[in-house]
């Protein structure tokens, strides 16, 4: 079975030729494989729902008819649960579903209740039946699927994965922050709340400041852990999925990093993606922060921990709420151009001036039998420096850095990559 994966899909604009080398190059990539993935991280309707209290930074709403551009590489399935999922809450959310649907994808992630997110969606190839498990844990709290049961309904959003963060500290600092914590009464709302039933007490031998568990430990820091019930019902989901089909793939989206390293991803994710697989999944294909990350082999199996960008147009949404507006300053007589301009400081800041974020890769892997042959890695580019409204689409890249700087981030996770004519190879 073949399989090929790509990051984020953040489409805004149609394609102006499909006809080109450049489109063409990577369409005939992608159509070697039989399961062909991306990650739609935008909404897409002709805004039939409003704009949400809260997004995931930038309202992101696409005309539908991009998504017969993603069509038009040749993906046949993808996941969409993210934090741009309900931008332009239930409405913007049913919506894109709907046109999803019309568009004859295999989309995984969302639904009308927690047990629709959280199923797994079957992709049908000509060697094998696939099984496609999509998750994320960056979201706003409002945005979870929420639970059927026989006497209400569910609640419509995306199959989250929560995690537990603990500040670990010495002895004679927890004592001084409790003081503190005391002293300020930082805790004052909450500990009623506990009082008067509103909250439940920590499970936790340590001490709560504000929103932050604290606790004593030798080894300071900070360490996070996947939420045990997302993971539990992602653990039964992938068991439901590997006795229902040939593989099983699980996609999951997710900004946090470990520290302030962007290119590293945080603890949890990692305990996440190697449970994953020791529950029986083939694959973890990573995708949120914009850009790579390094790749690990575990068990034969691959864990792609970030893909970064395949498709990435943020900066040519055609509208925005006024919330956006006002948070940097601006009144009703300003436009999207200005709104645009004034986040990026004329340019000057932003996602637009890292050159880590405009290249990635895809990888295109082999299995047989359950166990990884080969993954092959091309590199592409997006257009770093170009004016905002040109950039965003992809083109096979001939720089090797790319694949140099894969190696390093690979490197920790014990995987060696090799890099001929401008393509990675990892083999077993």
């Amino acid at each position: 079975m073949s399989f090929v994966a790509t990051g984020d899909s953040f489409i805004t604009r149609r394609n102006p030729s499909t006809l080109n080398q450049s489109f063409q190059a990577l369409k005939s990539i992608i159509l070697k494989s039989e399961f062909r993935f991306t990650n739609f991280e935008v909404t897409a309707h002709d805004f039939e729902g409003f704009p949400s209290a809260v997004s995931g930074g930038t309202w992101a709403v696409a005309h539908p008819s991009v998504l017969k551009d993603i069509k038009s590489y040749g993906f046949n399935c993808i996941a969409w649960a993210n934090n741009h999922t309900l931008d332009y809450s239930y409405g913007g959310l049913e919506a894109t579903a709907r046109y999803l649907d019309d568009y004859d994808f295999i989309h995984a992630g969302v639904g009308k209740n927690l047990a629709e997110a959280s199923a797994p969606k079957y992709v049908e190839c000509p060697s094998g039946r696939v099984a496609l498990i999509a998750a994320t844990s960056t979201f706003h709290e409002s945005w979870i699927a929420g639970e059927q049961r026989q006497d209400i309904d569910g609640r419509p959003g995306v199959n989250p994965l929560r995690f537990e963060t603990k500040h670990v500290i010495s002895k004679e600092k927890l004592a001084q922050l409790k003081r503190i914590a005391e002293v300020s009464e930082i805790n004052a709302d909450y500990n009623l709340a506990v009082k008067e039933g509103f909250e439940v007490a920590p499970s936790f031998q340590g001490l709560r400041f504000g929103k932050y568990d604290f606790e004593i430990g030798k080894e300071e820091g900070k360490k996070t852990l996947p939420s045990q019930i997302d993971l539990d019902r992602i653990l039964n989901n992938i068991s439901e999925a590997k006795r229902q089909s040939d593989y099983v793939i699980v996609s999951i989206h997710s900004h946090e990093m470990k520290g302030e390293h962007k290119d590293k991803s945080p603890q949890f994710l990692e305990t996440f993606a190697r449970a994953c697989i020791d529950e029986g999944a083939h694959a973890i294909i990573g995708h949120g922060p914009h850009i790579l990350r390094g790749i690990e082999v575990y068990k034969e199996r691959p864990i792609f921990y970030s893909l970064g960008n395949f498709i990435f147009q943020n900066d040519t949404v055609t509208n925005l709420p006024q919330d956006f507006y006002t948070k940097h300053g601006l009144s009703f007589e300003h436009n999207i151009a200005d709104a645009l301009d004034k986040r990026s400081n004329n340019g000057a800041i932003g996602l637009g001036v890292n050159p880590n974020v405009w290249e990635s890769i895809i990888p295109q892997w082999e299995m047989k039998n359950g166990k990884l042959e080969q993954i092959k890695l091309y590199p592409i580019e997006l257009g770093f420096g170009m004016p905002r409204y040109k950039r965003g689409w992809p083109s096979l890249s001939d720089s090797t850095n790319i694949l140099k700087s894969l190696q390093k981030l690979s490197k920790p996770y014990g995987t060696e990559i090799q890099i001929n004519n401008n393509l990675g190879l990892i083999t077993l």
